[in-house]
């Protein structure tokens, strides 16, 4: 059994009760404050980036920016001022068709710097699909790629230990430039003593602190709570204190999305000058508006030509990921709007789920990068129900790289980030009542108004989240570290 009850220590059990009612009361009241003063900083200053005349008018210290360096013009000159030697931590590095998120920042940043003629190197765990030659060998496909460096052991396991141990023998045979981790993937008792290293936090602890409150709140009255989250309030509150203490460890700091970089200098206390907040891009070219690619595919999964509405959402097909709102809010919708249709992309437990609302419903599995391309141009609207603040999204840059408008969570990173415009999209509370309202106004606006937001969404998406955008602006980042001259802009 789950939970094993002693009678004859009726104490203990009062004794657990009061704690969690004590604990629960402290998170209550005391994150909410905490986020509200990050939230109302990230309001009240939100809109002074996004006015293009300010940005093109800025100058000064790079380091001294706070907005996302992916507003500012970086020329795309063919060769940099600089040719860098550049080490990369990476837990994975991706092989298959569905790397997370992180995985693909990695694979996208680095394959882009190494084309420009870095030589980047990057220390990650066994690739799952390698089994060739010995396992701390470096791979390498040409010279315009990077070169790959896998630890020994268990394929996909990462054993930070081994891992500098490779990047020590080749920072001995010539020294790096700069030194990029993926989040913890170099940890600070390492990273104390490296002041070329920067670190990108694709989610920090108080972010998923906020992330397993929404989770409780999103569960039916008669759910019981999940020993997950309960476990979660013995580690989670430690966990921020920690990072708050160890962070300072890192000397550059890259936040993934402007909330993110507020919470690292107001609550974090990470001094501005270190604290540098670069959007994730992608691939510009893999992901465009097409027409009669997205009516092809309509006609393969069969979608009928009369769907006044063809909703899509794409990514792990879990709980976190907010996939029973979605399941609730549109079973709802099709029983007032017949003709509507949800397309699903990604695999999971709630695939079957999706599955029971019947053909309205297109369930289609983990899909390829080519496919995901032909599902954006399928769909009028794009819908993220994420309860995951932490981070940001690839699947909504990617939508709105292909011409569409998104539904996405209310949370710092996403309106602070990506939908800055109601231009762009649909914001809903993370519950089900919320989301349903955003479904039914979507509903109401109807496709041609859906495609005129999309156009919208695709000019800013082009402006600010492609991988060539994001990788001009490391580029940068990593010439300031080296050599100061680089952090006067422009």
């Amino acid at each position: 059994m789950a939970f094993t009850y002693k009678p004859k220590k009726p104490h203990l059990i009062s004794f657990h009760s009061n704690f969690y009612t004590t604990l629960l009361f402290i998170l209550a009241f005391t994150v909410p404050l905490l986020f509200i003063v990050v939230l109302h900083t990230s309001t009240s200053s939100r809109c002074t980036p996004f006015v293009s005349d300010n940005v093109k008018a800025w100058s000064g210290n790079l380091r001294n920016a706070q907005f996302a360096w992916n507003r500012l013009h970086f020329p795309h000159i063919q060769s940099p001022p600089d040719l860098l030697k550049i080490a990369v931590f990476s837990r994975k590095w991706p092989t298959g068709t569905t790397p997370g998120g992180m995985e693909r920042h990695a694979y996208t940043l680095h394959t882009a710097l190494a084309r420009r003629g870095h030589r980047v190197h990057v220390f990650t765990s066994p690739l799952v699909d390698n089994n060739r030659g010995h396992p701390g060998a470096p791979t390498s496909t040409s010279s315009s790629s990077p070169r790959i460096h896998c630890h020994e052991g268990e394929a996909g396991k990462w054993k930070y230990n081994k891992a500098w141990e490779l990047f020590d023998e080749e920072n001995r045979r010539q020294p790096f430039d700069v030194i990029h981790s993926e989040s913890v993937a170099l940890p600070h008792s390492l990273a104390r003593n490296l002041k070329n290293l920067a670190v990108s936090w694709h989610g920090i602890a108080l972010e998923s602190l906020q992330s397993s409150i929404y989770q409780d709140l999103a569960r039916k009255p008669n759910e019981p709570m999940s020993p997950a989250f309960n476990d979660s309030l013995y580690g989670v509150v430690p966990k921020v204190l920690n990072e708050i203490r160890f962070f300072h460890n890192y000397n550059h700091h890259v936040a993934i999305s402007d909330s993110c970089g507020e919470m690292l200098r107001d609550v974090y206390q990470i001094p501005r000058s270190r604290v540098h907040v670069i959007l994730n891009g992608v691939d510009e070219n893999g992901f465009r508006n097409d027409l009669s690619l997205g009516l092809e595919f309509r006609s393969k999964i069969g979608v009928p030509v009369n769907g006044s509405l063809v909703l899509g959402v794409a990514g792990r097909l879990v709980k976190d990921k907010g996939h029973p709102l979605l399941y609730e809010a549109f079973s709802k919708l099709i029983k007032k709007h017949p003709h509507v249709h949800l397309i699903v992309a990604g695999s999971g437990p709630w695939e079957n789920r999706y599955k029971e609302l019947g053909p309205r419903v297109h369930v289609l599995g983990s899909m390829s990068p080519s496919d995901l391309k032909a599902f954006y141009n399928a769909i009028d609207i794009f819908v993220n129900p994420t309860l995951r603040p932490q981070g940001l999204d690839l699947t909504l840059m990617e939508a709105m790289m292909s011409g569409k408008a998104v539904i996405a969570s209310r949370f710092p990173s996403i309106k602070g980030s990506i939908v800055v415009n109601d231009e762009f999209g649909f914001m809903f509370s993370p519950n089900v009542e919320s989301l349903s309202e955003a479904l039914e106004e979507v509903v109401r606006e109807g496709p041609k108004r859906l495609a005129q937001m999309g156009k919208a969404s695709q000019e800013y998406a082009a402006s600010m989240f492609t991988a060539s955008k994001m990788a001009l602006a490391y580029e940068r980042l990593f010439l300031c570290i080296k050599n100061d001259i680089f952090c006067v802009y422009p």
